[in-house]
């Protein structure tokens, strides 16, 4: 019926030129919202349009790279083996994170020698996380992956819709065969359409990495820092050793280096850091794993997917920040206790996936389960925690990237030239 291996987007010839703009709007961001902090923090509406209209992209983006990659690689089987490949890489790895996260706090102990009184903690500041983390559990999750309606799926900004209904039409695809083909190329047209529309909105991203700089320095201020500058110190460099140590040994074992792999995504990168978000990036991501060689119907399945169940980033900050809290809390935590912690933490990190804010509602969810530590304890952190959310973007899109390429490796589906060629272009 299709081609085999359909030939995938490239993106355009690397745009320097957007990559420095995106960091001038950062550093412009900086400055405005620490000298002017009213101003920046009015600025906030610039970030949260331009993520607006990425995410209005997202959901076709993923549906229609997923319901063409499987039509043309003519393979049900296909998706069957890659998410159970994906989902047993996603929990290693983010349960490894969670360890990671327990033995530094542990050993850095960022909370002790605070000595906070737990009844001075205003529980009201953080009610309105515990509430949501409350409706996130498990089964709710699951009832929400299925839509509505069929077409109802590509106007949720949930991701696990829009692939449950990208697989579901994909598979129908292939088994009508040629009588699909003009759907197919009616489709595949529509995917050139969006990324094209995709690449038109990138243009936008300096202002909006200006705005949400502004906004974060101006509303919170980097005298915020200060007062757990230790926290967030210990947050960043294990972050940075993991994605160095942890995804760095596990690109090196399927052949291609991380260092190389975040040159190639560095304008992604800066677009993450300066929004404070992750999604920004997920279109481009693909369109850029894609150009590396990795086949788009693999792209458009575990990158996705990876967005709700692979977060890195998050589970690292969840286990610090839980320790954290009880540390300055003088609350002594028990092995088993820890333990609990660790693998309540697997679970409500799940349920919450794909939420606003799903790092502190994660932690939320957590705390609500373990009656040790105070949820009130989230007030001593919530300052801050728009300054570590960027540090947890970074890692949970470093983690996807590594997965999308390992994956496409391990299924067979990685042109290891077309990868090489990518990363050591400069």
């Amino acid at each position: 019926m299709h081609v085999a291996n359909a030939s995938p987007l490239h993106p355009p010839k690397p745009r320097s030129r957007l990559y420095l703009q995106v960091l001038v709007g950062i550093a412009l961001g900086v400055l405005v919202g620490a000298l002017w902090p009213d101003t920046g923090a009015a600025l906030k509406p610039l970030g949260d349009a331009f993520i607006k209209l990425v995410r209005m992209l997202i959901g076709p983006v993923v549906f229609l790279s997923l319901v063409t990659g499987i039509a043309s690689a003519r393979d049900s089987g296909l998706v069957g083996r890659v998410a159970m490949k994906a989902l047993a890489y996603f929990m290693a790895v983010s349960t490894l994170a969670l360890v990671i996260g327990l033995l530094v706090a542990n050993s850095v102990r960022p909370g002790a020698g605070l000595h906070i009184n737990p009844a001075t903690l205003e529980a009201t500041t953080v009610s309105a996380y515990a509430q949501q983390a409350a409706a996130t559990g498990i089964v709710p999750f699951l009832l929400n992956i299925i839509p509505d309606t069929l077409l109802g799926a590509l106007t949720q900004s949930a991701l696990l819709p829009v692939l449950l209904v990208a697989l579901l039409c994909g598979l129908g695809l292939v088994r009508i065969g040629e009588r699909g083909e003009p759907l197919f190329s009616f489709l595949e047209s529509a995917r050139q359409l969006v990324f094209q529309l995709v690449a038109m909105l990138m243009r936008l991203a300096p202002i909006g990495a200006f705005g949400a700089m502004a906004f974060t320095v101006g509303q919170y201020g980097l005298g915020t820092l200060l007062g757990l500058a230790k926290l967030v110190a210990t947050f960043y460099v294990t972050s940075l050793l993991f994605v160095v140590l942890v995804l760095g040994g596990i690109a090196r074992s399927n052949g291609f280096s991380v260092f190389k792999l975040s040159r190639y995504l560095k304008q992604e990168l800066l677009l993450v850091f300066g929004t404070s978000s992750s999604e920004a990036a997920l279109p481009s991501l693909m369109e850029k794993m894609e150009a590396a060689g990795c086949r788009k119907s693999v792209v458009g399945l575990v990158v996705p997917t990876g967005y709700s169940f692979n977060l890195d980033g998050t589970n690292l900050y969840m286990t610090l920040a839980a320790l954290f809290i009880a540390q300055a809390l003088d609350i002594p935590l028990t092995l088993q206790q820890q333990l609990l912690l660790l693998l309540v933490a697997m679970v409500s990190s799940k349920g919450a996936a794909g939420v606003t804010g799903a790092g502190f509602i994660t932690l939320a969810a957590t705390l609500t389960i373990i009656p040790t530590i105070p949820v009130a304890g989230l007030a001593l952190i919530l300052g801050i925690d728009r300054f570590m959310s960027e540090c947890r973007s970074l890692t949970n899109f470093m983690g996807n990237a590594v997965a999308t390429i390992v994956i496409s490796a391990w299924e067979g589906a990685l042109d290891r030239q077309q990868l090489q060629s990518a990363l050591d272009a400069r």
